[in-house]
């Protein structure tokens, strides 16, 4: 009678299940390398002047590649566009964690946004999708992800500090990105610096809450008013 063997046999390097997870992971690396290498190259050369060689060429890959994943340079470039949008928004409030006053932390958001290039790539994709309505669901997502997590941010960072918002985180996050995509865009057609970029965003936006000590001495104020006129009708 032939004997068990000690341990059971491995499952063959060709299992299935094994090789379907190992090709996916080995195209999600893929994707994210010919992101990483296109970005740069689209926002040194635009569009028109980066080619589908250039970018195989710096991700070490094949042009075939490019295709596969990403179907055409047009979609690979509103895709880098919006990738950096969603990497520049976490950087923004990473930044901003410091605060400790609401006028210290939309300091620190609008310098950080003033001082990258991402939003103005980004304007660009969002100009491209006007003519290529098959890319609009990729922007669609990305501005509806990049509000929320920024009103999930504000939100925690007002209930962190007891701070008290004149707007609703949701309101507070889309005006902000609005004016930051509206004055960027302009300041780069004027080639104004980042030092006016952000000067501009602050006076625009102006105050986004009130910390717990600006609120007591309001509350100090309205108090001595009310004192005040009951003594005169007295």
């Amino acid at each position: 009678m032939a004997e068990k063997p000690a341990h059971e046999p491995l499952k063959e390097a060709g299992d299935p299940k094994h090789a379907a997870r190992a090709t996916r992971s080995a195209g999600r690396k893929m994707r994210s390398l010919l992101l990483d290498a296109a970005s740069p190259l689209f926002r040194e050369r635009g569009l028109s002047g980066t080619a589908i060689t250039d970018i195989a060429a710096a991700a070490n890959a094949f042009p075939s590649q490019i295709t596969y994943y990403f179907r055409t340079k047009e979609a690979l470039f509103v895709e880098c566009a919006c990738r950096e949008l969603l990497y520049l928004a976490r950087a923004t409030e990473q930044a901003a964690l410091k605060a400790r006053a609401p006028r210290d932390y939309t300091h620190a958001l609008a310098e950080t946004v003033t001082t990258s290039d991402s939003v103005a790539f980004f304007a660009e994709a969002l100009t491209l999708t006007r003519r290529r309505q098959d890319l609009a669901p990729l922007v669609e997502r990305t501005i509806e992800r990049l509000h929320s997590e920024g009103a999930r941010a504000y939100a925690r960072q007002v209930a962190r500090h007891g701070w008290r918002s004149l707007r609703a985180p949701d309101e507070s996050s889309r005006r902000f990105w609005a004016v930051a995509i509206g004055v960027i865009l302009e300041g780069y057609a004027m080639g104004r610096s980042p030092e006016a970029l952000c000067a501009e965003m602050l006076r625009v936006l102006g105050e986004q809450a009130k910390s717990s000590d600006d609120t007591a001495r309001l509350r100090l104020v309205d108090a001595r008013d009310a004192s005040s006129n009951s003594n005169e009708e007295d």
